[in-house]
C-alpha cells in the first residue's frame, strides 16, 4: 500500500503525455539515425565520463517506438523512442544515457517501498539530474523540459521525496510530471510503475508492447551483476563517479559497523587474556614444558569523551554513558574514564565495577565550540594513554581532529552520515535508537 498523497494542485495524471504523439510504428530510417546517435553518445561518455560510459555499454539498445514516448530502462536494456531521440542534441543524449544509468545504479525500483510511485519517480529524477549536472555529464537537457532544482543538489531520492510530500498541497504535480524525460519501469509483483493501476498503458491507443517486467529472481541477479560492474567502473574512473555512488562503494568495500557493535569490538580489544607467556608458570618445568602464567583477572579500560558543543544534549550524553557502562558490565572488572569537552576538557572521572552506581551522578559540563585537540592535550599533560579512546561528537571541529598517533581512537558521530574522520575507526549514531526527547 502506497503513501496517501495529500491533495495537489491540478488533477494528478499518470505520466508525461506531451510526447504521446511520438508513439507509433517504427520508421527504419529514423531508427537507424537515432541508434547511431545513441551509440555515439555512449562512445562520448566512454571518452569523457568513463564511469557512465562503462555502465551504459552494458545495456542493450532496444527500439520502443510502439510503447514508450521517451526512454526507459529495466536495468538490462535501454529502451528508446527514436523520434524522441531526434529531439535532443548530441550532448543532451549523453545526459539522457547517464540519466538511465543512474536509475539502475541507485536501484530506484527497490528503494520505492510504500511511497507514492509518481512522486518518488519525480524525486528520483531530481536526484539523478542534479548528479549529472554537477558532474558535467553531457549537457543538461533544454530541448525539452527537464526536472532540476538547485535546492535538491546532493540530496538522496528519499530526502527529496520527503520534502515534496510535505509540500504536496502546494505542488502542481502535473507540471512536474511533464518535465520527466523518461518512463519508470516496475518489477514483477511491484504493481505499475506510475501508480495509475494500468501497467499496460504505454501508447495512446492502449495497445502496448511493453516488455514483461523482470522477476524478483532476475532483479536480484541483475543487482549482483551491477554491483560488480559499479565497483569496476568506479575504480576505472573515480573522478567521474558521483558522490552518492562513492558512498555506496565505500559501504560495500569498507562497511561501517553499527555504533553499538563497534564499541563492543573496541571493548573486547582491550581485554587482557587470563594467560600470559610473559610470566611462564613453574608448573610443568619438571616435564621440560613451559606453561603460560595466569593474570589476576580480565582488565577492561575504556576512555570516553563526550562533545557537549553541538547536537549532543545532556540527556543524550547520559544515555551514551549508560550504554557504554552497560556493555562493560558483562565483565568482572573494568575501568571507565569519562570526560566532557567543548574547547576544554571537563570533569575527568574514573568509574569501576565497584562504584558504578555513582555514575548516575556524573556532572555534565560543556556548551562552547568543538576543539578535538584539547582532548589529546589533556591526555598528554596528565600522562594518560587510553587503551581505547571513544569520542561521541557531532563531527564539526573548528580545527584539527587531533593527534592520529597518540592512541587508538573511535569516533561515534551524531547528526550526519557524510562526515568521515581523517583517522581512527568510526560509526554513526542511530537517531532512531535515542531516548525519546
Amino acid at each position: 500500500m502506497s503513501d496517501v498523497l495529500p491533495g495537489t494542485k491540478g488533477k494528478k495524471k499518470n505520466k508525461n503525455d506531451k510526447f504521446d504523439k511520438l508513439v507509433g510504428p517504427t520508421d527504419p530510417k529514423i531508427d537507424a539515425i537515432a541508434r547511431d546517435r545513441l551509440i555515439g553518445a555512449r562512445i562520448g561518455l566512454l571518452l569523457r565520463q568513463a564511469f557512465f560510459g562503462n555502465l551504459a555499454t552494458r545495456m542493450k539498445l532496444i527500439n520502443a517506438d510502439e510503447w514508450c514516448s521517451t526512454a526507459a530502462t529495466d536495468g538490462r536494456n535501454f529502451y528508446y523512442n527514436s523520434r524522441f531521440v531526434q529531439l535532443l542534441k548530441n550532448s543532451e543524449l549523453e545526459f539522457l544515457v547517464g540519466h538511465e544509468v543512474l536509475h539502475v545504479v541507485y536501484d530506484h525500483i527497490e528503494r520505492r517501498g510504500n511511497r507514492d510511485p509518481q512522486l518518488f519517480n519525480i524525486a528520483n529524477d531530481y536526484a539523478v539530474n542534479a548528479d549529472l549536472k554537477r558532474h558535467k555529464v553531457g549537457s543538461f537537457i533544454k530541448s525539452v523540459p527537464c526536472l532540476y532544482d538547485q535546492k535538491f543538489d546532493g540530496k538522496s531520492s528519499e530526502e527529496i521525496y520527503d520534502i515534496l510530500y510535505e509540500n504536496a498541497e502546494k505542488i502542481n504535480l502535473n507540471d512536474l510530471i511533464d518535465q520527466m524525460i523518461d518512463e519508470h519501469m516496475a518489477g514483477e509483483g511491484d504493481g505499475d510503475s506510475d501508480g495509475d493501476g494500468d501497467e499496460t498503458d504505454g501508447n495512446p491507443n492502449g495497445n502496448s508492447k511493453r516488455p514483461k517486467p523482470l522477476t524478483a529472481e532476475e532483479r536480484e541477479e541483475l543487482r549482483k551483476e551491477m554491483r560488480e560492474a559499479i565497483l569496476n567502473a568506479a575504480k576505472a574512473d573515480p573522478g567521474s563517479t558521483p558522490a552518492g555512488v562513492q558512498r555506496m562503494v565505500k559501504e560495500w568495500t569498507n562497511p561501517v559497523l553499527p555504533w553499538r557493535e563497534l564499541i563492543n569490538q573496541n571493548i573486547m580489544s582491550t581485554v587482557k587474556s587470563d594467560y600470559s607467556w610473559l610470566r611462564p608458570s613453574r608448573r610443568g618445568w619438571d616435564m621440560d614444558a613451559v606453561m603460560p602464567g595466569m593474570k589476576p583477572d580480565e582488565e577492561i579500560d575504556v576512555t570516553v569523551f563526550l562533545d557537549l558543543s553541538g547536537s549532543i544534549t545532556e540527556k543524550m550524553a547520559r544515555q551514551q554513558i549508560s550504554e557504554v557502562a552497560g556493555m562493560l558490565n558483562q565483565f568482572a572488572g573494568w575501568r571507565l574514564n569519562i570526560a566532557t569537552f567543548d574547547t576544554e576538557v571537563y570533569n575527568y572521572q574514573t568509574f569501576t565495577s565497584e562504584n558504578m552506581d555513582s555514575i548516575e551522578d556524573y556532572k555534565i559540563h560543556g556548551g562552547g565550540g568543538t576543539d578535538f585537540t584539547c582532548i589529546f592535550k589533556y591526555l598528554r599533560n596528565n600522562a594518560l594513554e587510553p587503551m581505547r579512546l571513544i569520542v561521541f561528537t557531532d563531527g564539526y571541529p573548528f580545527g584539527s581532529w587531533g593527534d592520529p598517533d597518540y592512541c587508538e581512537t573511535t569516533w561515534i558521530i551524531h547528526g550526519s552520515k557524510d562526515i568521515e574522520p581523517p583517522f581512527g575507526t568510526w560509526a554513526y549514531y542511530d537517531e532512531h535508537e535515542e531516548l525519546a526527547a
